[in-house]
């Protein structure tokens, strides 16, 4: 696996394969896991916190996949864009608490827009890059 992520030019390729070889843990588990979260923050928190490899951003584009619509994707492009209306600092790193914090003034944001944290930070990242990709 990890020679054909290497070829595929993934970043990490061994603990990558590492990582999803793990993960096939929760592979029979995964669905009764999810239905058993009433709020999606938990959710993100058990995903973040059990699946090695997953973290915040990951977390939460894997909850964008599959219907939820209440947590924001921070990746680079949107980070930058909230940096040059002013309403963060960009952050040199991306502690759990820092994510919670500026996913915080995106809900803000959100919330006077009468949109979802989904659809507003798909916006974002369609303002930065042009590009609408799913």
């Amino acid at each position: 696996m990890a020679g054909e992520l290497k070829r595929l030019g993934h970043r990490y390729p061994n603990s990558r394969a590492r990582y999803i070889v793990e993960a096939r843990k929760y592979m029979d588990s995964l669905k009764v896991i999810i239905e058993s979260f009433r709020d999606e923050g938990e959710l993100r928190d058990w995903l973040a916190e059990n699946v090695r490899g997953i973290g915040y951003k990951e977390a939460s584009h894997f909850l964008r996949n599959i219907g939820y619509t209440d947590s924001a994707i921070l990746d680079f492009h949107i980070l930058d864009l909230l940096e040059e209306y002013g309403i963060i600092e960009r952050p040199k790193t991306l502690t759990k608490r820092r994510y919670v914090e500026i996913e915080g003034k995106l809900r803000e944001i959100a919330e006077e827009l009468n949109i979802t944290l989904a659809e507003l930070d798909l916006y974002l990242w369609y303002m930065k890059t042009g590009k609408v990709l799913k």
